[in-house]
């Protein structure tokens, strides 16, 4: 699996959001950026973001993914 089908992924099922990914082969690093993380907990954007990628984590397609999420306030404080 490359980074931009996991980018793909993310921003179709994340209506809204934007995906920047890298890492190669199973192991991914993953930052979304959003609204549809506003007001919610740490560990429900965490779940938000697997859950757009279930299918390939239990094919083995996806090992490890770090993510990180922000609101666009969010991102753009940090840029």
């Amino acid at each position: 699996m490359q980074a931009d089908e996991v980018k793909q992924i993310l921003e179709q099922q994340l209506e809204g959001c934007t995906a920047h990914t890298t890492g190669e082969g199973c192991d991914f690093q993953v930052t979304v950026v959003g609204d549809v993380f506003a007001g919610l907990t740490p560990v429900k954007k965490q779940q938000l973001v697997y859950g757009c990628l279930t299918e390939q984590i239990a094919s083995g397609a996806i090992h490890a993914v770090t993510i990180k999420t922000y609101t666009p306030e969010q991102w753009a404080a940090l840029n």
